[in-house]
């Protein structure tokens, strides 16, 4: 379809614009909320969840790094 065909219907130009917006949401997708980046607070990562010694034992074990 030529765009200037297109555009001479405001249905059609709302229609093909309504595709476009959909087709950019569905490839992009929506983005969860951010969390407020915490002020150096040890004891969450960097997804704002909680950390705790036995995460951090099993880790370092893990990595070979474990005494």
């Amino acid at each position: 379809m030529m765009f200037s065909r297109l555009f001479r219907s405001r249905w059609a130009a709302l229609f093909w614009a309504c595709g476009v917006l959909w087709t950019a949401v569905d490839v992009a997708g929506y983005a969860p909320a951010a969390k407020p980046a915490s002020a150096g607070n040890a004891s969450e990562d960097a997804l704002g969840d909680a950390v705790n010694n036995g995460d951090l034992a099993i880790l370092a074990n893990a990595m070979g790094t474990g005494g």
